[in-house]
């Protein structure tokens, strides 16, 4: 019998899922464990409205409730998606990468479903150190999931594979989303300009609650993204045909949102069309062709399109454009990954020496507690800008379209929820094997 560290990560990660058929039959589940008590119960989406009106008069109770939702909601969205990739075939979830991911999951959920019940300030702080500590340690998730996914191509069809990751990659966002904002509640709580005892002293024109922006202006964020893309690219291009980016429409549009979704998703969208509008015109003496965003305001929804003349998307990508298994550059998307250990899947995250800052209302800078953990060089390129781009743009329910004209250039078209009242588009329960 074979020994060494390979065996034994496979041993461990048996032991931890229960061992799975090369069959694809049903593994032999203990009935009453902790997993299957726990995908018993429904996952509860939050909309950002619900963030917003929870949020806006900070008190102790609510705070403490706040913490209490967490506290059950995190481990009834792991154990749901524990079940989901124990349902793979097991020669799928003993790929090393995906192996880790497992155990992370796995790990986290045995930590945050044994959290006694929160009742106090100073219980709510020790919750706070568990959220940051798992948040901190998940960060290697991204990296791997696609890894293995990538990995185990030929072992699953790649539609099944895509739609494990954007199940799996929805649920982080959305894990993300609860401790990231409950931790933004506790930080203004704490804050030395909170007055929880006054509610005339309560500030409710302050442009966040938590993580939710409430003024988001779809004018200001493209410009900001698109500078912040014209700069990368300028730092990292040799050319100095930089496109100019004009914006038009209804500029005044605003509606609530977490910023750094919308920058991820905006940002991608503005770095791909200045690096293919460059790419084209690098050799012409001419200033390039400007990019072209006009955003558009209806009672329901705000709607951005951005338009380049960067010669449209080679036909051969258009099968595999929003996937994470399949297309073409598959050996170069590994390499590019494996020098990626860490990745938050935020604008910030990508290397530049002056990065633009956005101020708050009182005074200081406003940041995810995830931006400054990570960072990858802008040039290195892996495949999953766009699908992932999607699946930020379907989770507060709204949508993300490209058109390209091949030999001209690429519209794509970002639609979002404009009230806030959309529910987070999360799969709310897992197929449960019979026991």
């Amino acid at each position: 019998m074979q020994s060494g560290p390979r065996c034994q990560q496979i041993l461990r990660f048996a032991r931890l899922v229960r061992p799975r058929y090369y069959s694809g039959q049903p593994p032999p589940w203990r009935p009453g464990s902790a997993v299957d008590q726990w995908v018993e119960r429904p996952i509860r989406p939050i909309s950002l409205r619900q963030l917003t009106f929870f949020g806006r008069t900070l008190t102790e109770p609510r705070l403490i409730s706040s913490a209490n939702y967490v506290r059950t909601e995190l481990p009834t969205r792991l154990a749901h998606r524990l079940r989901d990739i124990q349902q793979l075939p097991y020669v799928v979830v003993s790929n090393p990468h995906l192996s880790l991911v497992y155990e992370l999951y796995y790990k986290a959920f045995e930590r945050f479903r044994v959290v006694p019940e929160i009742r106090s300030l100073e219980d709510n702080d020790r919750f706070c150190d568990i959220l940051r500590e798992a948040l901190k340690e998940h960060l290697v998730v991204i990296p791997n999931l696609a890894m293995g996914v990538l990995k185990c191509r030929e072992l699953v069809p790649a539609d099944e594979m895509d739609r494990f990751m954007n199940t799996l990659l929805r649920a982080r966002i959305s894990r993300r989303v609860i401790a990231e904002q409950h931790l933004a509640l506790t930080e203004t709580f704490n804050s030395p300009w909170h007055f929880p005892d006054s509610q005339e002293r309560t500030d409710m024109n302050s442009d966040f609650v938590g993580e939710v922006f409430l003024k988001c202006n779809a004018k200001e964020v493209v410009e900001h993204c698109g500078k912040v893309a014209q700069e990368l690219m300028r730092k990292t291009s040799q050319s100095a045909q930089i496109p100019a980016i004009t914006v038009q429409g209804h500029l005044t549009a605003t509606f609530p949102y977490i910023l750094s979704h919308l920058e991820y998703i905006v940002g991608e969208l503005m770095r791909n069309s200045v690096q293919a509008v460059m790419e084209k015109y690098k050799d012409s003496t001419q200033p390039p062709p400007p990019i072209q965003v006009l955003i558009c305001e209806t009672p329901q929804h705000v709607i951005m399109r951005i338009s380049d003349q960067g010669g449209g998307l080679p036909r051969e990508l258009l099968p595999s454009l929003w996937s994470f298994s399949k297309g073409p550059r598959t050996q170069s998307r590994l390499e590019n990954l494996e020098q990626v250990p860490a990745m938050a899947a935020t604008m910030q995250e990508l290397k530049v020496s002056e990065r633009t800052e956005r101020k708050t209302d009182q005074g200081g800078y406003r940041e995810s507690s995830l931006d400054t953990l990570t960072s990858r060089h802008p040039n290195l390129r892996l495949g999953m800008g766009l699908p992932m781009s999607r699946v930020y743009a379907e989770y507060w329910a709204g949508s993300l379209e490209m058109h390209s004209l091949e030999g001209y250039g690429v519209d794509a078209f970002l639609q979002i929820s404009k009230l806030g009242n959309k529910n987070e588009q999360v799969t709310s329960r897992a197929a449960i094997d019979a026991v």
